[in-house]
């Protein structure tokens, strides 16, 4: 099966086939206005496009991934004026929040993340090719985009005709503006604001000129998919749209794909209506991986309902998952490559349980083909993973041969878990993981010592307390292993 995308131009699932056919791929998603900690809305949408490069590159494709920072907006402006700092000072600060959390969450840095006042001279030039090609107009230090100029380019992404759109619908209101429906496209700067000399004086970029002066800057005049939340469809998406293609006469993107929202009593979350968690708060609940599990287990176009009680249900299911795992790896460990034959070895592909495997890989490729429809292929992983236990509950010695197929079976389920950006290992600190291990020697002793006495009370109450703290031990006898649990 070939890839297939949902294009929003279209509304139509399209074959995947890059701009000039070739294995590379131009991609530029919106990155957040950086005067706030991220919430999980903005998880979402950056998970559900590292998911989608990460399975483009999983295809073989070689892609060139553009993520900006907008780090020039009024709302910086007003926050940065409130703590009395300068707005560049508040976005750095919050340019590194989103690092931290994207770092938690498994998400791969862009190619690139370009910072809005870094390209002020690109965007500068881009307003004089507009206004040159009479697609914008100054009017007293500002400059605007005359929509009424490029009226056949409007309407690609809501397939809404210009004048059905109402004035002022989440469009600046403007005096100066020829028609209700124009946009900035560079602000003359109020009195103590941050700004930039420009032909028209003073002032800063639009948001919409931003974005699409980016993309073009660091991929070019075609974009092969530009991405972000169904929010921005309009007016962001539809004004950087019109602003490209009047300025290079080209295609700005062939495929533009928009995750859907994350709801709380089914109302999107967003800090404008204040009903949001920010993704630090929601992380010191739950373990990164979870949360990340729970929003890729939604096709990415889909709404998602977010509570507390999804995320546990989310843990319990991610722990079935992360559990086979850790079996395949205690069954693998310390053996050494010649105790078992290879599961690249005609003698493994020829065993029926390999050709299972084959058969879920193939199952996995298919859904992810199918819209990056994550959703299916992760029903697949469980499929996987229930067949896998049947396999390993029916064997008593494993001869070289099955071995080879455990190993193999941990070789596919890696490639699933890389593709959904998830990690099965507990990641911590050094200095963590001594302090832990010296604690849990501790009352693993005490523990010990209470078995012997066959004070069960006490062992159990350990085992329960430690439990809750996300550890599970595993008696063998007089012998106990501890394991963290995902919560």
């Amino acid at each position: 099966m070939t890839l297939k995308v949902y294009n929003t131009l279209s509304r139509e699932k399209e074959e995947f086939q890059p701009v000039g056919g070739k294995r590379r791929v131009g991609m530029y998603v919106c990155g957040p206005t950086v005067y706030d900690h991220c919430h999980v809305g903005h998880a979402r949408s950056y998970i559900a496009f590292d998911v989608i490069r990460r399975y483009l590159e999983y295809k073989g494709y070689a892609v060139t991934y553009i993520q900006n920072f907008t780090d020039v907006d009024d709302k910086i402006i007003a926050r940065a004026k409130e703590l009395g700092i300068h707005p560049l000072e508040l976005s750095k600060k919050y340019i590194k929040s989103y690092f931290d959390d994207m770092k938690e969450l498994n998400v791969k840095r862009a190619s690139y993340h370009p910072l809005a006042s870094e390209l002020i001279p690109e965007m500068i030039e881009v307003i004089e090719t507009l206004i040159k090609k009479g697609h914008a107009y100054e009017v007293n230090g500002s400059v605007y985009f005359s929509v009424d100029s490029a009226r056949d380019k409007f309407g690609q992404l809501t397939h809404q005709k210009l004048e059905d759109m109402l004035d002022g619908a989440r469009v600046e209101v403007d005096e100066n503006k020829r028609n209700p429906k124009d946009f900035a496209l560079w602000k003359r700067a109020k009195r103590g604001e941050i700004s930039w000399q420009s032909p028209w004086g003073r002032g800063r970029p639009g948001w919409h000129i931003e974005c699409s002066t980016m993309a073009n800057t660091y991929i070019g005049e075609t974009l092969d998919i530009h991405g972000g939340g169904m929010d921005l469809i309009f007016p962001h998406h539809e004004s950087e749209i019109l602003q490209a293609e009047s300025a290079t006469g080209k295609k700005f993107a062939k495929y533009w794909l928009h995750n859907g929202f994350i709801n709380i009593n089914k109302e999107k979350m967003s800090k404008s209506l204040g009903n949001f968690f920010t993704i630090k708060e929601i992380l010191k609940e739950f373990d990164p991986m979870v949360l990340r599990f729970f929003l890729v287990n939604t096709h990415y176009r889909r709404e998602i309902e977010f509570s507390k009680e999804a995320l546990e249900e989310a843990g319990r299911a991610f722990q079935r998952l992360t559990t086979f795992r850790r079996k395949l790896e205690e069954l693998l460990n310390g053996k050494e490559e010649d105790t078992f034959v290879s599961f690249q070895s005609e003698e493994s592909q020829n065993h029926p349980e390999f050709q299972k495997v084959e058969e879920f890989k193939k199952g996995f490729i298919n859904e992810m083909d199918d819209d990056f429809n994550t959703r299916g292929a992760i029903a697949v992983l469980f499929e996987m993973v229930a067949e896998g236990n049947k396999f390993l509950s029916s064997i008593k010695d494993y001869s070289s041969t099955e071995l080879g197929v455990v190993k193999y079976y941990a070789e596919v389920f890696d490639q699933f878990f890389s593709v959904l950006g998830l990690k099965w290992k507990e990641e911590r600190k050094t200095e963590e993981k001594e302090l832990i291990s010296s604690l849990l020697s501790i009352l693993l002793s005490l523990r010990n010592r209470a078995r012997e006495k066959k004070d069960w009370k006490t062992a159990d109450e350990i085992r329960e307390r430690l439990k809750k703290l996300g550890i599970a031990l595993e008696d063998d006898g007089m012998k106990t292993i501890w394991r963290f649990v995902t919560k």
